[in-house]
């Protein structure tokens, strides 16, 4: 069921509604980066689909040997299993802001969540899928802590390795350039219909460009004044 507005919960000696977002984007638009300022400028929790599910791969779990080979085919994970998946983690979250990154992924999924939860806005990030490409050849991880670097952006101190523990970086499968052109078809035949399912009950904001840094201010502008945060 839906949370009433009138809750209030405390951030950063600032109130701020019990606010529910899901951010929306092909991989490699900047969700991450983007649900990451929200996290650290609202204080909202990022409840990320792909996060939970390649720390289930690199644990090595049953969920994670079932991921991992759709993954490594540039195939999504079923949806039961996501879903499954997503809906206990929002349990375990009671009543906290939070934002949804990776669910809902279809219009079934939306109908799931919209009767547990009440939704107060969904956030569209449109990027040139050809700038996702790019930017996603470039792309390198810690796969334990989830730390992200992007070669001619944000390079690690050391060639290869993480800043904190010197681990060697890895690339995720699903960055490799003929995985992601697969999963972008996949994503615009999907998303489509979400996007089309919250956008008939008014809750669709799109963000468009080329970069996270000019998305950033308007995404936190829009937050601001729908938390009434000022």
């Amino acid at each position: 069921m839906g949370i009433p507005h009138y809750k209030y919960t405390c951030f950063t000696n600032m109130y701020t509604k019990i606010f529910r977002a899901v951010i929306i984007g092909a991989p490699g638009s900047g969700k991450g980066t983007i649900s990451e300022r929200i996290v650290n400028t609202f204080g909202f929790l990022h409840i990320s689909s792909g996060d939970i599910l390649r720390q289930n791969i690199v644990n090595n779990t049953d969920l994670g040997k079932k991921a991992k080979q759709y993954i490594a085919e540039g195939q999504l994970v079923p949806d039961d299993i996501v879903t499954k998946t997503m809906l206990a983690r929002i349990t375990e979250v009671g009543n906290k802001s939070y934002i949804l990154d990776g669910f809902p992924r279809n219009s079934a999924q939306a109908e799931i969540l919209s009767s547990r939860e009440q939704i107060d806005a969904v956030i569209n990030l449109n990027i040139p899928h050809d700038v996702i490409i790019e930017r996603v050849k470039n792309r390198w991880i810690h796969a334990p802590s989830g730390r992200v670097y992007n070669i001619g952006f944000d390079d690690p101190k050391v060639p290869g390795r993480d800043d904190i523990t010197g681990d060697r970086l890895t690339q995720r499968e699903d960055d490799k350039p003929e995985v992601v052109a697969r999963r972008l078809q996949l994503y615009d035949e999907l998303m489509g219909p979400v996007l089309a399912w919250y956008g008939k009950r008014g809750l669709v904001t799109s963000f468009k460009g080329r970069e996270t840094k000019e998305i950033w201010p308007r995404v936190e502008r829009f937050l601001k004044d729908r938390v009434n945060m000022g």
